[in-house]
């Protein structure tokens, strides 16, 4: 591979968390007089920040508790104990890796750092997390990736980004990195992620990890079928 660096979202690239997560999500909207089915939640945060979705729902006139956060974290946590898994393949293609590599995630480092130890992921990644935390903007910002590639000393030019979400899509192709982007999450099952991410500017779409390392099949726009 001709990049420096690839950074790898976490929940829907590392580990299949999202369907896991935005459920959740849409259970506890639901406790606090919001109705967002799982559909919506999907289409309107996938890879997005807690702090984003407070801020989005807070700016259409709802009110969000503080402890809001925190009773997120606490129902995901549980429901990840439960059922997270690894995306089949993911670890046989992080140990192959010579190119150097990072975890880059909109979720909190706790989070993350917890989702990684329990799908023993944690250990090929020996530190190099970072989260929306880290950054004044959260994506589909560009600031989580640069500050990444800054941080591991990479030029973003020759930077890869593996992607689930428009949103982390589009932060990538904003940072000037190469992105591709993966549908092979559970959350993908009923829904046209190819589409999604091709149209959020994606390089190249991929649905399975063992197909990582294939160039070839690309359309004449740079993504393949």
């Amino acid at each position: 591979m001709n990049h420096d660096l690839i950074i790898f979202d976490c929940d829907g690239v590392l580990v299949d968390s999202e369907m896991l997560s935005c459920r959740c999500l849409s259970e506890l909207l639901a406790r606090h007089g919001i109705a967002a089915d799982l559909d919506t939640i999907l289409d309107q945060f996938l890879g997005r920040s807690v702090t984003s979705v407070v801020e989005h729902y807070q700016a259409h006139g709802w009110v969000i508790p503080k402890r809001f956060p925190a009773e997120l974290r606490a129902r995901v946590r549980q429901a990840f104990a439960a059922s997270l898994r690894p995306i089949p393949g993911v670890a046989r293609v992080l140990r192959g890796l010579r190119t150097r590599y990072c975890v880059a995630s909109s979720s909190d480092r706790e989070r993350v750092a917890f989702s990684l130890s329990l799908t023993g992921l944690a250990e090929l990644f020996d530190g190099r997390l970072y989260t929306a935390q880290m950054v004044a903007r959260g994506k589909p910002a560009p600031d989580l990736f640069l500050h990444a590639a800054r941080s591991m000393g990479a030029d973003p030019i020759r930077t890869l980004v593996v992607e689930d979400s428009v949103s982390g899509v589009q932060a990538g192709k904003a940072a000037g990195m190469m992105v591709w982007g993966f549908v092979g999450g559970s959350h993908y099952g009923s829904r046209d992620g190819r589409a999604l991410l091709a149209d959020a500017g994606a390089d190249r779409v991929f649905d399975r990890m063992a197909d990582f390392r294939r160039h070839e099949a690309f359309t004449s726009n740079g993504v393949t079928r």
